[in-house]
C-alpha cells in the first residue's frame, strides 16, 4: 500500500467567506468557459486558501471540469451527450420545447455545481483544466452562477 504524508497548510486561521454572482450569456449548445472571471474573482477576495463552490442556479444548464487546450474534446463531449440523451426520444414532458426534456437530461448527468480547492489565491486546477457553464438548450440563455469561497 502506498503511504501518503499530509502537510498543513496553515494553523489559527480565520475563516472569511465571499459570494457572488456571475451572468454568462451562452451562444446556444456547448461550452463556454468561465476559468478567467472566475480566477480574477477569486484572487480579488483577498482568500489564500480554501474551497470555492461554483453554483449554476438553473435546470436546463450545467457545470463541468474539463480540458481547455483542444476544442475537439468538447465536441466529441457535446456528440455523446448527443447520444445520451436525444432529442427526439418520445419526452412526456414537451412544454418548453423538444430541447427541455434533453436539457434536462444533460444537466443532471453533469451536474449543478462544482468545488474547486484554492491556494495561495488561485484556483488549483490541472494544467488542461477550465471550467465550463455547459449550455443544454438550442437557443442563447443569460445563466446565473453562484460563486462562494470559504476560506482564510
Amino acid at each position: 500500500m502506498k503511504r501518503s504524508t499530509v502537510e498543513p497548510l496553515s494553523e489559527g486561521s480565520v475563516t472569511q467567506q465571499a459570494t457572488a454572482r456571475l451572468a454568462v450569456d451562452t451562444t446556444g449548445p456547448g461550452f463556454t468557459e468561465i476559468t478567467e472571471p472566475v480566477a480574477r474573482w477569486v484572487l480579488e477576495t483577498g482568500i489564500l486558501q480554501g474551497v470555492l463552490t461554483v453554483f449554476c442556479r438553473h435546470t436546463s444548464a450545467s457545470l463541468t471540469i474539463q480540458e481547455n487546450a483542444d476544442p475537439d474534446v468538447r465536441r466529441d463531449l457535446a456528440t455523446a451527450l448527443d447520444r445520451l440523451a436525444p432529442r427526439d426520444s418520445g419526452y412526456v414532458h414537451r412544454a418548453e420545447g423538444p430541447d427541455d426534456m434533453p436539457a434536462h437530461i444533460r444537466a443532471m448527468l453533469t451536474g449543478a455545481s462544482l468545488g474547486v480547492p484554492v491556494l495561495e489565491g488561485q484556483m488549483v486546477l490541472g494544467t488542461w483544466q477550465g471550467l465550463y457553464v455547459v449550455e443544454h438548450r438550442d437557443r442563447p440563455h443569460r445563466r446565473e452562477i453562484i460563486l462562494h469561497l470559504l476560506g482564510a
